[in-house]
């Protein structure tokens, strides 16, 4: 949130674009494809606008950013209509962007208490890369189904922002629409930034049609593409608006964009009005009624438990709120985990998010490995592997030698491969009592120690007899006969 102490008030609001994950294109049946390296190979005549050729709109793009809207707990519209967004630039080949502006799919809602105005569909453009004095255009990302979400102009820090944002990229990534990969451009952040004194700031009913008065000269920084680019830019225009006003100079509305080596913003162009694009309803598509469409009641009930709502359950069972974010920072992990654990008291979900969190992303991170489920043991050798650890079967020790052995071999016999490797428990108080016997006569100076009341050798007898069984002890069993034998007067 804002600094109250500050003499100015930072007024923040996000344009998010995602690239939804569909088999087509918005407009025709070229494949979506974000992955494709060779350009030009997913394009057709209506991508690259030849005259004479017709849209057709991508009902399931429509589909997916109602879903969007419902998890976001947004209105949808049954009237939508798709617009002419009129510029020119070469990644645009029709000389328009088929957008919508009047009458969004979606509008309202929120997402970490930050209201959002509205979630419209559009197209994306084609990509360009300058080479050696040329700018070169690669179409297959022309005509890709793209999602804008505007929210209102209530953040007030680059905090805020960043926890905005992730909170939808893993709602985009629940509910299937898109898999939101910054670094792969599938979700880009614009941010419009604005800083005024505090003394001259006031907000009016927030009901009244003009609900945001003297918020200063807002800048909008594009395409940023991380979560760090974010914090960054908006922090440096924060920064350079204050050193501005402080100056007595003015704040220029334009658009700014960021430089990822001196992390600083930089001027752009002036910043275009929606006058400018000459907005008109595209005669070349009809009118949806989205009622007659869709079962909007049935795609409610298609979301899954979201993120929130996952946490709050989760921290019910007394999970350790960063081991939760971990778990429910990605749907596949979030969905294993409750595979794993169905039907299982807080004990257990607690070893498993303790063994999944720890040892198994410890694993995957070390081959430089995705932390996703598709990469992690099956969730019934899990579970076997779990409940031999709960009833003493399996030891720490063994558990964490299995665990490489299931990350090579998905097809792995857990029980069997525990057995041959000797990895089961020793649970014979006999064959123990042998061990803590040699370990107490090894030691005789510890031993003295200990009994001289130095009470913090005993763990270094349980780690000795642990050592000569080569971790397949039962550490409690030893405890036992430990402060049996220790315990006796001499």
């Amino acid at each position: 949130m804002s600094n109250d102490n500050s003499p100015y008030i930072t007024t923040i609001g996000l344009e998010i674009h995602a690239e939804l994950h569909t088999n087509s294109k918005m407009w025709c049946g070229c494949k979506n494809d974000p992955y494709e390296k060779k350009p030009n190979q997913n394009i057709c005549e209506i991508c690259m606008a030849h005259p004479g050729t017709l849209p057709v709109a991508n009902k399931e793009a429509i589909k997916k950013v109602i879903q969007v809207g419902l998890a976001t707990g947004s209105r949808i519209a049954d009237f939508t209509e798709f617009d002419r967004k009129n510029y020119f630039y070469p990644d645009i080949p029709k000389g328009y962007q088929i957008t919508q502006y009047k009458f969004p799919i979606v509008s309202g809602g929120s997402i970490n208490g930050v209201e959002l105005t509205r979630i419209h569909l559009e197209e994306d453009t084609a990509k360009s890369s300058h080479e050696g004095g040329m700018t070169l255009v690669d179409y297959n990302r022309a005509g890709v189904p793209l999602m804008e979400l505007v929210t209102e102009p209530v953040i007030h820090s680059a905090e805020q922002a960043v926890a905005f944002a992730r909170a939808l990229q893993q709602i985009l990534r629940y509910v299937g629409a898109s898999e939101a990969n910054m670094d792969k451009g599938q979700m880009r952040i614009e941010a419009n930034i604005s800083v005024a004194p505090r003394s001259q700031t006031t907000q009016t009913d927030r009901d009244h049609a003009d609900r945001y008065k003297n918020l200063g000269t807002k800048c909008e920084v594009k395409n940023l593409n991380s979560f760090a680019s974010v914090e960054g830019a908006i922090k440096y225009e924060v920064e350079r608006h204050i050193a501005l006003l402080e100056e007595g100079g003015t704040v220029v509305q334009e658009t700014r964009g960021w430089d990822e080596i001196k992390l600083e913003t930089f001027s752009q162009r002036k910043k275009e009005n929606a006058h400018d694009y000459r907005y008109f309803p595209d005669p070349d598509l009809p009118k949806f009624y989205l009622s007659k469409l869709f079962d909007i009641e049935a795609l409610r009930k298609e979301i899954p438990e979201l993120p929130e709502s996952r946490r709050a359950r989760m921290l019910a069972l007394g999970l350790k709120e960063d081991t939760i974010e971990i778990i429910v920072s990605d749907p596949s992990t979030a969905i294993y985990f409750d595979e794993v654990t169905a039907g299982k008291d807080a004990v257990y979900q607690t070893l498993t998010a303790n063994y999944l969190v720890a040892d198994i992303f410890g694993l995957l991170k070390k081959e430089n490995k995705e932390l996703i489920a598709e990469n992690f043991p099956p969730s019934s050798s899990f579970r076997i592997l779990l409940d031999m650890i709960q009833v003493g079967e399996l030891s720490s020790r063994g558990a964490k030698d299995l665990l490489p052995l299931m990350l090579a071999n998905k097809g792995l016999d857990v029980k069997k491969t525990a057995e041959e490797k000797g990895f089961i428990q020793k649970n014979d108080p006999e064959l123990l009592k042998s061990i803590v016997a040699e370990v107490i006569a090894e030691n005789p100076k510890q031993v003295a120690d200990y009994k001289g009341g130095k009470e913090s050798m005993f763990m270094f007898f349980v780690g000795q007899c642990m050592k000569k069984s080569k971790g397949a002890g039962n550490p409690g069993v030893f405890q036992e006969l430990l402060k049996k034998t220790l315990d006796v007067r001499d």
